[in-house]
């Protein structure tokens, strides 16, 4: 592992053949072998997945103070931990028939565990260390694409995002780069706000389902979590402007199924 160095920051450069689950691997052998270190993951199991929302409760905190609160509530999705945490104080109030919003995680094309992954267990790393999870996953050998979203560059889904999904109490959708850095380059020109490719992601989610507001008539209350700014990203938005950006997108998708 590279010392002080996020696993997100590590597969953030195009050309990085570095992904979150060799990260986790390395994390954990480097755990091992040390007996004055400690390992904290920082998204996919369930527990952080919790921690997290202290987010999402702040969010329904303001939407309070506005007297108002969302019919659509959008993320984007990695390894979960971040639509989670944004999601979770609201999906709440809908599993207790209290309220019926909409919840879309969005994710990439490139890495499309949610829409085409299957709902298996299978290992939240590369060496088969970590314990096999329930999830909807590309397999923990898929060789992610180097897209610009490091974040999103992981194989599976959280257990409790994956449930949700699976369940039908959440849907999610998958975009190319070049949709979302379109959606970006909107919100940076109107909002002056540069957002990071994977905030990206929930932003193009956020707009279309607007426009289909607009187009219908409907009123609706759209809340997306914006979660991260691009500074360290301004490379990838030249290549888009500069019409450079590779698009990523698997034929053919194998999981390997561990049970039965």
């Amino acid at each position: 592992m590279h010392p002080g160095i996020s696993a997100e920051e590590l597969v953030r450069q195009e050309d990085s053949e570095h992904y979150l689950r060799i990260a986790i691997s390395e994390a954990i052998e480097d755990t091992l072998a040390n007996e004055n270190t400690r390992y904290c993951l920082g998204s996919v199991l369930n527990h952080v997945l919790m921690h997290q929302t202290v987010v999402g409760l702040e969010a329904k905190k303001q939407f309070e103070m506005l007297d108002a609160y969302p019919d659509l509530a959008i993320g984007c999705i990695g390894g979960g931990s971040n639509f989670a945490g944004f999601s979770f104080p609201f999906m709440m109030d809908k599993l207790q028939g209290k309220k019926n919003t909409e919840f879309i995680a969005c994710e990439s094309k490139a890495v499309p565990h949610t829409t085409r992954g299957v709902y298996t267990y299978d290992f939240g790393d590369t060496a088969e260390t970590t314990p096999l999870a329930k999830m909807l996953t590309l397999g923990h050998k898929y060789a992610c694409p180097p897209i610009h979203a490091g974040g999103l560059r992981y194989h599976g889904m959280a257990p409790l995002i994956s449930y949700l999904i699976n369940k039908k109490y959440m849907r999610s959708v998958a975009y190319t780069q070049s949709e979302i850095f379109e959606a970006a380059e909107i919100l940076a020109r109107t909002e002056g706000l540069i957002p990071a490719p994977e905030t990206a992601h929930a932003i193009k989610c956020a707009i279309d389902e607007a426009l289909a507001c607009k187009k219908t008539g409907e009123a609706k209350v759209i809340a997306f979590n914006s979660s991260g700014h691009g500074l360290l990203d301004l490379s990838a938005y030249e290549m888009f402007l500069a019409g450079k950006l590779k698009e990523f997108e698997p034929a053919k998708i194998e999981v390997p199924k561990y049970v039965k």
